[in-house]
């Protein structure tokens, strides 16, 4: 049969879906299904996952961005949520849940809308109004006096931190806050805007509980030492990136060896140059060497025999660190150092910990740029999530050494902003008037949802906030323990205006992209065997 419409025109394969029933709420749906997922892992309460990845490897986790990348969604709309997530993940390193939830649930509304007949344009047109409104409200409910920080005072930090860290970890924050500050400080250059999130290493290792976990001003090194050199103090460091042995020559060449004679000498000149090396770097102060490839049965006996401590690293990223840590140069070749070029640490040790052992360099002294937290817990998992949590710590002080505004946490702001957004609506004439509304009671989710994951009537709660702020109390939040409403400065939960500012935006471009859709067209699957649908047949066959 000959095809007709707009499919005459395509190639054949193409699929081609249009108008609102088949483009506009398919899309809808499909976020409202990713945003359903990640909304139960929301705030301290929030339920973990169990995802387990093509790779088979296994995740528990209530980290949003952790879950939208394992799952590797197809759906191109529900596409756009995890874009704005990861937008958000890399800019402010956490509030990424939050920007998936708020989006799903703008869309749910948006929904509502156009089934009683608004039309997408108009909705887009009333968020637009929404957002700009939004952002003006929650410049005005900064916390006055914390526009400016000490990046360096705990107190400040941990009290900004608390909220993100809370929220993978809850019920261990203040032990996890108290160690990622203290890492945090200690790497904090002069100008704090400079902060490398790089610089504050996380060491995973078996064994022991959180209060096990410590700092340690410098690197932790999942390997042992090469020789019987096992600990040196104040040792000056040589780096060699291409690894401490016997070089071979660039060109091929012939030896004609006559007697047994010229072959012992052949050898011997070839012990008498790697000595030669060994003894100019032991000459030039150097106590431990630090090898990035390979290092020879041979190179390693002179080292022992001139009481050197040799370390082997081969990964280049961990080589590069280490140079940070001791403040050396790498050198490429085994060669004779310059004095500008070797290093210096306090102490270097192998030391065993939880079974494992590993090479622990400090450099206690000023000129410190990295500092590295050690995790213990019993399982791998454990471990994993603890690690996202300092990841998320580490984040949130690069956040506030750019911007150190704090919001009012635990659902206050959001009822504040749902509240005054309603006010606003209603002084507005025309159709917008509907979305922007809308819009307002997206706001509602987050103590609906905080409440819910916490098993306290969600309705209760967010009446009583309403009532608390309406007589003014702006700062009125949920208090998850007592499971009653409490004034934020009392509970300590303080949350991130640029978390929030960037959390808002992105949700909200991110719903208006998804509404702006009306047709989709998809091409036909180009040729050769897909992993997915492979994984898909070995999982029982699923619908595409």
């Amino acid at each position: 049969m000959q095809p007709y419409g707009i499919q005459s025109m395509l190639k054949e394969g193409y699929r081609h879906l249009s108008g609102l029933d088949e483009a506009v709420i398919k899309n809808i749906e499909a976020c409202k299904e990713l945003s359903t997922i990640t909304r139960t892992s929301l705030g301290p309460n929030g339920m973990n996952k169990m995802v387990i990845n093509h790779l088979d490897k296994l995740f528990v986790t209530n980290d949003a961005a952790t879950i939208v990348n394992e799952l590797e969604i197809q759906h191109p709309a529900a596409k756009i949520l995890v874009l704005a997530a990861r937008a958000q993940q890399e800019e402010i390193g956490d509030g990424a849940n939050l920007t998936i939830s708020f989006a799903g649930e703008l869309l749910q509304n948006a929904e509502e809308l156009i089934r009683m007949g608004l039309h997408p344009s108009e909705i887009i047109s009333g968020y637009n109004k929404a957002i700009t409104k939004a952002v003006e409200i929650l410049e005005q409910l900064v916390e006055s006096g914390s526009e400016t920080m000490d990046v360096r005072s705990k107190d400040e930090v941990v009290s900004r931190m608390r909220a993100a860290v809370a929220s993978k970890q809850f019920g261990q924050e203040e032990i996890i806050c108290s160690l990622v500050a203290d890492a945090c400080i200690q790497v904090c250059p002069k100008n704090p805007t400079n902060f490398n999130v790089d610089n504050v290493r996380v060491a995973k290792l078996l064994g022991g509980g959180l209060h096990n976990s410590c700092i340690v001003r410098g690197m932790v090194l999942k390997s042992d030492a090469v020789g019987s050199i096992k600990r040196m103090e104040k040792a000056k460091v040589a780096v060699f990136a291409g690894g401490v042995d016997t070089t071979a020559t660039e060109t091929k060449g012939t030896v004609l060896i006559h007697s047994a004679e010229q072959l012992e000498n052949y050898a011997k000149t070839e012990e008498a140059k790697v000595e030669e090396l060994i003894k100019a770097v032991a000459d030039s102060g150097a106590k431990v060497i630090v090898s990035g490839g390979s290092v020879g049965e041979m190179a390693l006996h002179f080292c022992e025999r001139y009481k050197i401590m040799v370390l082997k690293i081969s990964s280049k990223f961990e080589l590069r660190r280490f140079c940070r840590t001791a403040g050396a140069v790498a050198h490429l070749k085994l060669s004779r150092p310059s004095p500008d070029d070797l290093g210096y640490v306090d102490s270097i040790a192998v030391e065993e910990i939880g079974g494992v052992t590993v090479t622990i360099a400090r450099n206690e002294q000023g000129g410190n740029s990295i500092s590295t937290v050690v995790l213990r817990g019993s399982t791998d998992s454990i471990l994993d999530d603890l690690e996202r949590a300092v990841d998320d710590g580490v984040n949130t002080y690069k956040a506030m050494c750019r911007d150190s505004r704090i919001v009012p946490g635990a659902a206050a702001t959001e009822i504040e902003l749902a509240q005054r957004l309603k006010e606003y609506a209603n002084a507005e004439t025309g159709l917008d008037k509907y979305a922007i509304t809308k819009y307002a009671e997206s706001f509602e989710f987050v103590p609906k949802t905080l409440a819910d994951n916490a098993g306290l009537n969600a309705m209760e709660i967010i009446a009583s906030l309403y009532t608390g702020h309406g007589s003014g109390n702006t700062k009125l939040g949920i208090d998850l323990e007592e499971g009653a409403c409490k004034d934020v400065s009392e509970t300590k939960v303080w949350d991130l205006f640029a978390t929030k500012l960037f959390a808002l935006k992105y949700a909200s471009d991110a719903a208006c992209t998804v509404l702006r859709v009306d047709q989709i067209i998809m091409a036909k699957q180009a040729g050769g065997p897909r992993r997915d649908l492979a994984a898909a047949a070995g999982a029982g066959g699923e619908e595409d």
